[in-house]
């Protein structure tokens, strides 16, 4: 006979209870099943569907999409990431050329780009960031482009070479407060957060910086802001705040808590006051939801006399 873990049973018991508005339509139409059978012929990953996005039905149902380069397997463990963890596959130099062609399929005007941390080269990957911006900049011309990148580990090198290709958005997460990190991811810093973001625009001070926060992993209100005011300090142009919402109750982090409608609304109002030029502020916000509208609104590049 199998003995009763009480302690599991009390970990059930105490697990938050979603309120109502936490609500994630399944995927479905035409243009979600077009966009995933394009991924699988060019053998393209998208972070829509590694990182399981709430919101991958609207984004692909409207034609875009948040592509993950360099693989599928990252070599850090984050506490809240759903993508697979353990030693990367050799480098594709030809995803580029494969991912450009998919972005001139879907004709799209604006793409965003991230990856999965490859901390066992000392560039962490960053000249394929720069390839993908130039080759869909050879046959998507008029597409803006965001990088979502890794932090480099703080390295101004690497981050030279994304800054010199001149994408539209170039966004970093930080993703939690300080008193966090280690707990929610064991091998990132919170320096290297912020030294990538205040150093890209020093890099190109027209390129647009972007960061984003998870709320509900057991940061203070006082902790959030002052975040948020050292982003501002930083001259960080959109902030992005969403709701942390666990992907597998085995392996990550518990919600500590659900954060109130008024309270993104809230902080919206606070994080315009500080300065940011955008604020997504919502249960559902992740780095990249309306981010096509942010390029149009904001960019030097569409908003010449």
């Amino acid at each position: 006979m199998s003995l009763i873990n009480l302690e599991e049973i009390s970990v059930e018991k105490e697990r938050l209870k979603r309120p109502p508005w936490i609500k994630v339509k399944p995927p479905s139409g035409e243009n979600y099943h077009n966009l995933k059978d394009l991924m699988r012929k060019q053998s393209l990953h998208t972070v829509c569907e590694e990182a399981k996005c709430p919101n991958i039905g609207e984004c692909w149902g409207a034609g875009t999409a948040t592509f993950l380069i360099m693989g599928d397997i990252c070599t850090r463990s984050c506490a809240f990431c759903d993508i697979k963890t353990g030693k990367p596959l050799p480098m594709d130099w030809e995803e580029p050329k494969r991912l450009a062609e998919a972005v001139h399929s879907m004709n799209l005007n604006h793409v965003v780009i991230t990856s999965v941390n490859r901390d066992e080269r000392k560039d962490g990957g960053a000249p394929i960031f720069a390839m993908c911006i130039d080759e869909i900049r050879k046959i998507q011309p008029g597409c803006s482009i965001e990088v979502l990148i890794p932090d480099f580990k703080g390295d101004i090198d690497a981050l030279k070479i994304v800054t010199d290709a001149r994408p539209e958005i170039l966004n970093h997460n930080v993703e939690t407060v300080p008193s966090l990190f280690k707990k929610v991811q064991p091998q990132d810093n919170y320096q290297w957060a912020m030294d990538t973001l205040e150093n890209s625009k020093k890099l190109d001070p027209e390129v647009l910086t972007k960061s984003g926060i998870m709320l509900g992993l057991g940061e203070s209100w006082d902790e959030l802001l002052k975040v948020m005011q050292d982003l501002a300090d930083r001259k960080v142009d959109i902030l992005t705040l969403g709701q942390y919402l666990q992907p597998n109750s085995q392996k990550h982090l518990p919600v500590e808590r659900y954060y109130e409608l008024e309270e993104f609304e809230q902080l919206k109002t606070i994080g315009l006051e500080m300065g940011f030029q955008w604020v997504e502020s919502g249960p559902f916000v992740r780095s990249s939801y309306h981010a096509d509208r942010q390029v149009r609104a904001l960019s030097p590049f569409y908003n010449k006399d």
